[in-house]
């Protein structure tokens, strides 16, 4: 079968065609598309509350679209931010070689290739009920409005919590019809797991963020913040513990629960020193965490559906 291209179509076209790839490989980086820890610290929370809500695994439905969704919001979110901090990010040793902190990509193409994702992920949940049609509009405004804060309050961690875990009561509003008062319980729970690991971020970037003028809670906290780091992931896991009791869950849940904790002394014990590379190596084993404390959820349903 004989190519419907001319046989030096690749050669003279091989400039445009490496311009191209580089592009598409400066999209990738700007969408965090290369790393995964970001997509799965959205992705537990949200499996959290759609295992919940279904009381064991969910149907296809839902489960595609959450799924889907989390890694739209979050390549989306991760381009607003960085268009957000194209001020700041220059001048940070971690962010300096972002792709809109370098001209890789302008901010008029970080802006279409954020309206774009969230378009998709739109189009994803018009598949649902109207009720989680509608609460999907405050989180677009969450995931928007968010990387503005660092520049006027020194909470953007909490902000991220709220914008990172509301597909917990859309979850509950997906597969129930309604958010239950255990789904704000869960999302707060999750509000608090965000505001400790974005801390641990934040400690990363103290002094570039200290020189530039933005705010964190790890500025906030100062020489405190290891103790106001065990103050919070402590009123995380005691939210988590009256999650599983409001929802009479058994010993999975709270053997995932107790796995969690130890996952989270490791970090204290890796990050005391409050060394750059151990605080980034603390905020990414959190990844662990959530997934210990789901594997808890999903264990739980699945042992009493075989008893």
């Amino acid at each position: 079968m004989n190519s419907p291209l001319p046989p030096n179509w690749l050669e003279e076209n091989r400039p445009a065609l490496e311009r191209l790839k580089i592009k598409a490989g400066a999209y990738i980086r700007l969408m965090r598309a290369d790393k995964p820890i970001g997509w799965l610290l959205l992705l537990w929370p949200t499996w959290w509350g759609l295992w919940l809500a279904a009381k064991g695994v969910p149907a296809w439905k839902p489960l595609i679209v959450f799924t889907l969704g989390v890694w739209l919001t979050r390549a989306a979110g991760c381009v607003i931010n960085d268009y957000a901090d194209r001020w700041l990010d220059p001048h940070v040793a971690r962010t300096k070689d972002r792709p809109l902190a370098t001209g890789e990509v302008s901010g008029r193409e970080a802006l279409l290739l954020f309206a774009g994702l969230m378009l998709v992920a739109f189009g994803l949940v018009l598949t649902q009920n109207r009720l989680t049609i509608w609460m999907s509009v405050v989180g677009v405004v969450l995931a928007a409005s968010y990387p503005y804060l660092k520049r006027y309050t020194y909470f953007p961690q909490v902000y991220l919590g709220m914008a990172f875990g509301w597909g917990i009561p859309m979850a509950f509003a997906a597969v129930q019809g309604s958010v239950p008062p255990v789904a704000w319980l869960l999302y707060i729970a999750n509000i608090l797991w965000s505001t400790a690991y974005d801390t641990w971020y934040a400690m990363v970037d103290r002094e570039d963020d200290l020189r530039m003028g933005s705010k964190s809670t790890a500025i906030l906290f100062g020489d405190a913040d290891l103790v106001a780091q065990s103050v919070i992931y402590a009123v995380m896991f005691a939210s988590l513990v009256l999650v599983g009791l409001r929802e009479s869950l058994g010993h999975g849940y709270f053997v995932g629960l107790g796995i969690a904790a130890l996952l989270v002394a490791w970090e204290f014990h890796h990050a005391k020193s409050r060394a750059r590379d151990a605080c980034f190596k603390a905020f990414r084993h959190n990844n662990w965490v959530g997934l210990a404390i789901f594997a808890g959820i999903a264990a739980d349903f699945a042992l009493r559906t075989s008893a």
